[in-house]
């Protein structure tokens, strides 16, 4: 199959017959193989409905649904699964991203040999209330992560090659760092291509502002991973000792302060008398809970089986 396009959907059922219709046409013009695959996040309104009545109509349209809402990234993980075809795309369901876009898309990876190629949307129909941040967000992106080809991280319209959506870990709401997840599994040759955005259609939009606090959240959390992830020792460890270092030399020079008046006829206290016996105490104590930290993050790293256990209803 030559291509598996996922779509990840929240409340969109009057965009949905407009937008398979599109990607159908759009196939059949270039003769490509397909598989159209929503994945139903926990929709409140019809639109399982209008995915089974597709399903009904076309033998290239898969679902999957969700009990509940779990957010974009788990509805790509699963569709990722399920994806059979040598390039995968992802896009929105709200119709603005074009399928339009397609054949392009493929053409990068099956003959410029990218692995990843995410779009750009150089011209947007957004408010500044969303692109002054989006951009604040891509430019930190891009320093953090070390891609500095790519303008627009969260861009829904991507391509992937099978193995890279084979590979990588889409959970939480990492779907914003996928090129980052990519390089991070050694698919290093990701390119970025500049597509056309459209106005919403349809409904409104499903994301607030509260995605750029959690997006920078998430991008330390994949920053400290990529870094620290297999290796928490190297991080805590390290502090640790820094910290327990430094309250030792502390306790030192309070101590040989003490003795050095006591040899000397000076005036002294009682060491306990002194709050930087106490300050260098607490330096002691904090790096040796920091080193433990770094041993029960080795025993931990990276082992959660449950992460990814989402609750699917209905497979079509």
């Amino acid at each position: 199959m030559d291509i598996s396009v996922v779509v990840p959907l929240f409340n969109e059922e009057e965009s949905l017959p407009e937008l398979y219709a599109w990607i159908e046409q759009v196939m059949q013009a270039n003769e490509f193989s397909f598989e159209v695959i929503f994945v139903n996040d926990g929709s409140t309104d019809h639109s399982w409905e209008v995915i089974e009545k597709l399903k009904t109509q076309s033998e290239h349209v898969k679902g999957i649904k969700f009990r509940r809402n779990y957010g974009k990234s788990p509805a790509l993980y699963c569709g990722f699964a399920e994806a059979q075809g040598d390039v995968v795309i992802t896009m929105d369901a709200d119709l603005q991203d074009s399928p339009d876009e397609i054949p392009e898309l493929y053409r990068m990876i099956t003959q410029d040999g990218y692995d990843l190629v995410s779009g750009w949307k150089q011209k947007r129909y957004d408010p500044l209330s969303k692109t002054l941040p989006t951009k604040l967000f891509n430019a930190t992106a891009r320093k953090v992560s070390g891609i500095k080809n790519l303008h627009d991280f969260n861009c829904g319209l991507k391509a992937y090659r099978k193995d890279v959506v084979k590979h990588i870990e889409v959970y939480g709401e990492m779907h914003r760092y996928i090129p980052y997840l990519a390089k991070n599994a050694g698919f290093k040759k990701i390119g970025e291509k500049v597509v056309h955005h459209q106005a919403r259609k349809y409904g409104t939009t499903k994301f607030g502002l509260n995605r750029f606090v959690n997006g920078y959240l998430d991008l330390l959390s994949l920053w400290f991973l990529s870094r620290f992830g297999i290796k928490p020792m190297h991080f805590f460890g390290l502090l640790g000792s820094l910290m327990f270092l430094v309250g030792m030399i502390s306790v030192v020079i309070v101590g040989a302060s003490k003795l050095y008046a006591m040899s000397n006829g000076l005036p002294y206290r009682l060491v306990t008398d002194s709050p930087y016996f106490y300050l260098s105490l607490t330096a002691m104590i904090i790096g040796t809970q920091l080193f433990l930290a770094g041993f029960l993050g080795e025993l931990i790293s990276r082992n959660a089986p449950e992460r990814n256990n989402y609750q699917i209803e209905k497979k079509i």
